[in-house]
């Protein structure tokens, strides 16, 4: 119990840095769309990009952060040898990934659609290198069991990025208008999404700068024996990584090439990478329990009694996730408001996107079963067969039914890569996860949603109160089952005076 009370300090900390900063991003996400309107498609172009840099990212950390993990818990290995030869070997392809991609920019840019503005490729290029390297030190905090350092470092990125974008979509345009000779030498109304890219790239260079402790004070050593050891048990994490970033991202990179009418694309884009935004809660949960659940798996892997501690991480992950979906779905007629009135069409796909994110969620913690018997090329399989299946359905659906389409390739294609690493993890690495206490959960879940959609009430203040007691109903149930009040040190406390 001990073990799941680490991890569950962890994840809340780490969840401050991952939650709390995405909650605080979310503040763009008005401005975005207040700023760049759903007819514009400039929302499109910012989720098209970021989509593509996603994707960047994993294929220049290759596997690396958790090889890394994964190398500096044997105990035949040196920590700091396996943290330099991480470190330069990263930088050293991020460095050659940047210098490539400005020595090529233009055919680049003119391929992504963007040749009129080759730079926004550029910003977006060197920030996705710059956020590759960095990946080695937050591993190495997570490693050190530092998560308020590394919420620090996250902070250090998501407060400038925030006040850069309100000083580039309010104060600029506000000065331009009253004392347009303080912006008018370097700031161009009609630059419009260009500006987000910018403070982007401002902010992942402070950040870089901010690493200066966890780069320097240790000798520099590159073991190519260890390296080569490293790239085996990655290169299938990097196939399996590839096919899981595009898993999430996919339908986003390849929609526009999916519509001859370019601005018809980046307009349906924009509207469904806003209403997801709605449902990054469950995205931001997800993250949050990976980045503590990563060095929990590996650091109790020696330990008697681990199986049982990853049955029962897997059964509250699960709990926790259905309660941000409820928390979300039943109070809709409030997060809507996190996107302009002119996405709202695109409301419909959030139920679908946040179910999605469960089953990527119960997907990562299935996926441990490879990783901990160094047997990560099923991995590859898995979400090889997953993106596949994700990447066939957009192609054939997306034409026809829009941006709903790739919400639900995406439930299916998690639902299917969920089931076959369940399926051969059992007969690999069996584990005896609490299906019917789970599938009860879920059940419930299911109930309580269903009801708040088909039972009518006009009145929003009505409707709130009716779902919150709905919403009652699960936490009751949740606290009755797994969480008992007098397990709560300080309401147990409270009782016992």
């Amino acid at each position: 119990m001990a073990g799941l009370k680490s991890l569950a300090k962890d994840t809340a900390i780490y969840g401050v840095s991952s939650i709390v900063g995405r909650f605080l991003n979310y503040l763009l996400v008005p401005l975005y769309t207040v700023k760049l309107s759903a007819a514009s498609g400039g929302y499109g172009v910012i989720t098209n990009m970021y989509s593509i840099t996603a994707l960047l990212l994993v294929v220049l950390t290759y596997g690396m952060e958790t090889g890394f993990f994964r190398f500096v818990n044997k105990q035949e290995e040196n920590p700091s040898v396996v943290y330099s030869t991480t470190l330069i070997s990263v930088g050293g392809s991020s460095l050659i990934f940047t210098l490539l991609s400005l020595l090529f920019l233009v055919p680049i840019s003119n391929f992504l659609g963007y040749g009129q503005n080759p730079e926004f490729v550029a910003m977006m290029a060197i920030v996705v290198a710059l956020d590759s390297f960095q990946c080695v030190p937050f591993a190495y905090l997570r490693y050190k069991k530092r998560p308020i350092k590394f919420a620090a470092m996250k902070f250090l990125f998501i407060i400038p990025n925030i006040l850069l974008n309100l000083f580039f979509y309010v104060c600029c345009p506000w000065l331009l208008v009253h004392f347009p000779a303080t912006v008018s030498w370097f700031y161009d109304p009609n630059y419009g999404v260009g500006y987000a890219f910018v403070a982007n790239l401002i902010c992942t260079v402070i950040q870089q700068f901010a690493f200066v402790k966890e780069l320097t004070g240790f000798k520099y050593v590159f073991n190519k024996v260890l390296w080569k050891k490293m790239m085996i048990y990655c290169f299938p994490i990097l196939i399996l990584g590839i096919a899981g970033i595009l898993n999430q991202v996919v339908d986003k990179i390849i929609f526009p090439f999916l519509f001859e009418d370019q601005t018809k694309a980046n307009v349906q884009l924009g509207i469904y990478g806003a209403a997801s935004k709605v449902a990054m809660v469950m995205t931001m949960f997800t993250q949050a329990f990976r980045y503590a659940y990563e060095p929990f798996v590996f650091g109790k892997n020696r330990e008697e009694g681990n199986k049982k501690l990853y049955a029962d991480a897997m059964k509250y992950f699960i709990i926790f996730s259905l309660i941000a979906f409820l928390g979300v779905m039943l109070y809709l007629d409030v997060f809507r408001y996190i996107i302009a009135r002119g996405y709202w069409s695109g409301l419909d796909v959030v139920w679908i996107v946040m179910v999605a994110a469960i089953l990527n969620g119960i997907y990562f913690n299935l996926s441990f079963w490879y990783k901990l018997i160094d047997k990560t090329i099923w991995g590859a399989y898995f979400s090889g067969i997953g993106c596949f299946m994700i990447i066939l359905l957009n192609v054939i659906w997306v034409p026809k039914y829009g941006y709903i389409a790739c919400a639900w390739a995406s439930l299916i294609g998690y639902a299917i890569v969920t089931i076959l690493s369940y399926i051969i993890g059992q007969k690999k690495y069996p584990i005896k996860y609490d299906l019917k206490g789970i599938g009860k959960y879920v059940l419930l879940t299911a109930v309580l949603y269903i009801a708040s959609e088909y039972i009518k009430i006009d009145n929003i203040l009505l409707r709130l109160l009716f779902r919150t007691v709905l919403f009652s109903i699960f936490m009751a149930y949740t606290v009755k089952k797994d969480f008992p009040l007098k397990n709560i040190p300080l309401v147990n406390r409270f009782v016992k005076k």
